[in-house]
């Protein structure tokens, strides 16, 4: 099988014992190893002037000249955050869990607040958000991104 050879050393009341051993390497195996990288480079951090960019296009592109209808806002508010996520997975944020909110609500001159808590590394973690309105409705879009370790 494998070529092993085995010596057996004697010093006073040690025993030592060395061995040899050959292995075979597969062709082919190498899996390229683990990185561990804990922090992202420059490259692909999370910038939130990027994300803000993606967000405000693709709202100004899908919701230019749509009027409120409560019937299809959920259908709506679906596929925008999954538009915003595939837009944002192109843009290549490597290890970074994306999660994408979308609140669309009826423009009846009455105000809306809203908050978000987030607990993460304010070094490699962040989030963007962009408002779109008009005569009919509003919508709010925010995407977070984390550094997955």
């Amino acid at each position: 099988m494998f070529p092993t050879t085995v010596e057996k050393v004697t010093l006073g009341s040690l025993h030592f014992r060395k061995r040899k051993c050959c292995y075979v390497k597969m062709e082919g195996t190498d899996t390229g190893g683990n990185t561990y990288l804990i922090r992202p480079n420059y490259h692909h951090k999370f910038k939130a002037a990027v994300v803000k960019e993606c967000i405000h296009d693709i709202l100004r592109e899908q919701l230019s000249g749509v009027q409120y209808d409560p019937d299809e806002v959920g259908v709506l508010s679906r596929s925008l955050a999954d538009c915003i996520k595939d837009k944002l997975k192109d843009v290549g944020f490597d290890r970074y869990k994306l999660v994408v909110q979308v609140v669309i609500g009826e423009q009846r001159g009455e105000g809306v607040k809203m908050a978000a808590r987030c607990f993460w590394d304010a070094d490699t973690d962040s989030y963007a958000q962009d408002i779109f309105m008009n005569d009919s409705l509003f919508c709010v879009a925010a995407a977070f991104g984390s550094y997955f370790y």
